[in-house]
């Protein structure tokens, strides 16, 4: 093994420590968010919002994060719940390119493009 390889390999290893972590982090944020809107749901057996209603944007969720609204908590979470495995995609393309593996590059950017457009659709 000449000593690009090394390199190549330990950077790898980084990469899959980097990877390890943030799916952790992500998955911890999103469990405590999820569990303050839930403590808070209890503690004051309101949504913080009217009816059946939610906060769908960015801005209504930072709004009811300040306002301490349970829902909005809760939205917190599954946005960190989503983003976790969208940011291992996102990582698994340069790990890939640094591999110097094409076919996965281009199988793991395919997948990253689809994620992107399920968003924008899913958000209109």
């Amino acid at each position: 093994m000449n000593n690009e390889d090394k390199e190549t390999a330990a950077e790898m290893q980084q990469i899959e420590i980097i990877i390890g972590k943030i799916m952790r982090g992500g998955v911890f944020l999103a469990t405590c968010f999820m569990v303050v809107g839930l403590l808070l749901l209890l503690i004051t057996s309101n949504t913080g919002y009217p009816g059946t209603t939610f906060p769908t944007t960015i801005a209504e969720i930072i709004a009811g994060l300040a306002a301490f609204k349970a829902f909005a908590f809760m939205m917190t979470g599954i946005f960190f719940l989503i983003l976790t495995p969208f940011l291992r995609v996102v990582i698994s393309v340069y790990a890939f390119y640094k591999e110097k593996d094409a076919l996965y590059v281009y199988i793991t950017l395919t997948v990253l493009i689809i994620l992107i457009i399920s968003f924008l659709i899913g958000h209109h």
